[in-house]
């Protein structure tokens, strides 16, 4: 540890009070009382978010600029208080009394994942004496006071850099967006209304007959079963699954060949992927098996992502937010000749992919950003922070 600096407990330096929920209807939305705060789902960025509960019942205590901590998972993170709150069994508020407060947030935030388990165990919940045991290093005032100004503009920095990141990332999820909606609104000439079953040789929904669906004997063989989220997941090309049908599981159910048109009617409502091997799949979904003089798989996927609202649409209103075969049979949707199909794929495939990489350039930047922070905290801690540079 460098010179100057001491190990301490929170208790040596701080006043920690356990948060307490009044008893019976303690809240309100009508600005009764004092802003009730719960838990972590009530946390920004770095302050709590605008109060959406009041209580008249007040029991624990916290003040402005008290450091809070969720002790519920998830355990650790911490937050400002911005006023006097009420707070209930899922925080607790940390005071400082010798400690500089944005140092010691600083030091609980790099210390978050160790609060929050240890060897890869997660724990539910920590409370008022273990908040209190936990260590942390200390270094002379005028130093403190060094760290933390370097961490706020170092972290002033990386959020700017993460929201410009996220920006871009947007955009580049906008970019794709905005070419199908140009395709599909725009059309042109030869480009006509057709229902899916028209344009197929084959439409309908997948099997899965035996009862319970889940017994294993139906389970861990050769052929693919494709589910909801499979589908949900393929980002429009179907090439993984979880599960497979053995010969039982085949036998009460159907086996789709390569690039049939996967369409979710329950759980997730009109997720698309084609497939991209032979497959079994149930009820749940649609499968369309391309004409090959009038349709194309692919061309077809795409069609279904740019509809995918219009077809949401028709689930509301029931129990459950399904659709189902005759859905589509009342619909109808825009086909131009095969050829332009295939041109459209082809633009499309090379957009999606030109996407797709910036999209990877964007999310490996957000983890960047959240890498440098950790490090930043480690060497703040350590006694070797220094005015870093931004990539």
């Amino acid at each position: 540890m460098k010179e100057g600096w001491q190990i301490k407990t929170i208790s040596d330096l701080c006043d920690v009070i356990a948060g307490q929920s009044p008893e019976g209807r303690y809240y309100n939305s009508e600005k009764q009382g004092i802003p009730f705060y719960q838990g972590k789902k009530d946390f920004g960025e770095k302050y709590v978010e605008p109060p959406t509960c009041w209580t008249t019942q007040t029991t624990k205590v916290a003040l402005e600029g008290d450091i809070l901590m969720s002790v519920r998972a998830p355990v650790g993170p911490v937050n400002y208080a911005t006023q006097e709150i009420c707070i209930g069994r899922g925080l607790a508020a940390i005071r400082s009394r010798s400690v500089d407060r944005d140092f010691l947030f600083y030091q609980l935030l790099y210390l978050q994942p160790k609060i929050a388990g240890r060897d890869g165990a997660v724990f539910s919940s920590i409370n008022k004496s273990e908040i209190e045991s936990l260590t942390i290093s200390v270094s002379p005032l005028p130093e403190q006071q060094r760290i933390v100004a370097i961490l706020d503009a170092a972290f002033a920095d990386l959020a700017q850099a993460r929201a410009n990141a996220e920006k871009n990332l947007a955009n580049a999820k906008e970019l794709f967006a905005s070419e199908l909606n140009a395709i599909f609104t725009r059309k042109g000439e030869g480009w006509v209304e057709k229902k899916l079953y028209e344009v197929a040789e084959y439409f309908g929904r997948g099997k899965s007959k035996h009862r319970p669906r889940n017994d294993p004997k139906l389970y861990d063989g050769q052929y693919p079963f494709i589910q909801t989220g499979d589908v949900r997941n393929s980002r429009h090309v179907i090439t993984t699954y979880s599960q497979t049908y053995n010969d039982v599981g085949l036998a009460q159910s159907k086996l789709w060949p390569k690039w049939t048109v996967c369409i979710t009617i329950a759980a997730n409502i009109a997720e698309t992927g084609v497939l991209d091997f032979d497959a079994c799949f149930p009820d749940s979904i649609i499968g369309f098996i391309p004409h090959k003089d009038k349709s194309d798989s692919f061309f077809v996927g795409y069609l279904m992502d740019f509809f995918k609202l219009k077809v949401q649409e028709k689930s509301k209103g029931s129990a459950q937010q399904n659709i189902n075969l005759a859905t589509f049979e009342n619909m109808s949707f825009p086909f131009p000749p095969l050829p332009e199909q295939q041109r459209i794929v082809s633009r499309l495939d090379e957009l999606s992919e030109y996407c797709k990489k910036l999209e990877a350039v964007y999310t490996q930047k957000l983890s960047l950003y959240d890498e440098m922070k950790q490090s930043l905290l480690h060497k703040a801690f350590s006694g070797e922070l220094q005015a870093p540079a931004l990539p």
